[in-house]
């Protein structure tokens, strides 16, 4: 990435930006494909929508919106002030564009509507999860428990909506709750996909008896950098240089041809990483 690209991605105006797309992209998942199908999509705006159902004297958007201030006051308390301002104008893109939104996209079938919606509406919370801000609700909870506990954002709102959708089950009819159900878990798996996708790295260990010579073409051909982990075999005793590298998906190939036509006999190990920070990696995002 061009080093004033990514030094706009720091910017406010960048997180303007995406939280403004991300915001319009969950609202068109919600207005366009949810609420048609009578789907509760969980979170604040699910009950939001439960409300609405019920009596629908206000929109599902103006309810989540009133729902959302005593959960704000925690971000403004326990989080950062950035974090509110930011969070706030998401919120407030989200209701108008929910509020403006009077199109169906006219999925007819219902498990279809439910994984449509849910990765719709995954990129869009997504996007806004990118940036230093969030949609409000159960993300203000869940940016909380990440900074302090480091659970995953996605996986705190598919576990407390798989609470609340079991509770439903007394009130609600059992396909519409599995099929919101189905969204609800398609929309975390998106969301932290989304969260992800531009950062995601792969750890490689690379265990060979030509470590020098695999780390010199990574280094001079490759242009990667690699740390050497001192190991010893259990069984041989030998001392070997274990390469430790990170790279990403499209040097991946390359950098398993560059082990193998060294080393035909290389241990070759790769991990998924959530992220990379620091370097010439990405910036820690402080709240």
């Amino acid at each position: 990435m061009p080093k004033k690209l990514e030094q706009f991605t720091y910017t406010v105006w960048w997180n303007i930006i995406i939280i403004t797309i991300g915001s319009f992209i969950l609202a068109v998942g919600l207005k366009g494909i949810a609420v048609h199908h009578n789907f509760i999509p969980g979170g604040v705006f699910g009950i939001g929508l439960l409300i609405y159902y019920a009596t629908p004297v206000l929109s599902a958007g103006i309810i989540y919106f009133l729902l959302n201030i005593p959960l704000f006051a925690m971000s403004w308390l326990y989080v950062s002030k950035r974090f509110f301002y930011y969070s706030f104008y998401a919120m407030f893109m989200a209701t108008l564009s929910y509020e403006l939104i009077s199109f169906d996209l006219g999925i007819q079938d219902q498990l279809y509507a439910a994984v449509a919606s849910g990765a719709v509406c995954g990129v869009g919370s997504g996007l806004v999860l990118r940036s230093l801000g969030s949609n409000g609700g159960l993300d203000v909870i869940a940016i909380m428990l990440n900074q302090k506990y480091n659970l995953g954002i996605g996986r705190f709102a598919f576990m407390f909506n798989f609470v609340l959708f079991s509770g439903s089950l007394f009130v609600l009819d059992v396909d519409l709750v599995i099929a919101s159900l189905i969204l609800v878990f398609i929309l975390s798996v998106t969301m932290e996909y989304t969260m992800t996708m531009f950062n995601q790295r792969k750890l490689v260990l690379i265990i060979s008896d030509k470590s020098q010579e695999i780390s010199k073409e990574m280094i001079d051909h490759l242009k990667m950098g690699a740390t050497f982990i001192r190991g010893r075999g259990a069984y041989s005793g030998t001392d070997k240089n274990i390469i430790m590298a990170i790279t990403n998906n499209i040097m991946m190939k390359r950098l398993e041809q560059t082990v193998f036509s060294h080393d035909e006999h290389a241990i070759f190990i790769v991990e998924n990483t959530f992220n990379v920070l620091g370097s010439s990696f990405a910036k820690r995002k402080i709240y």
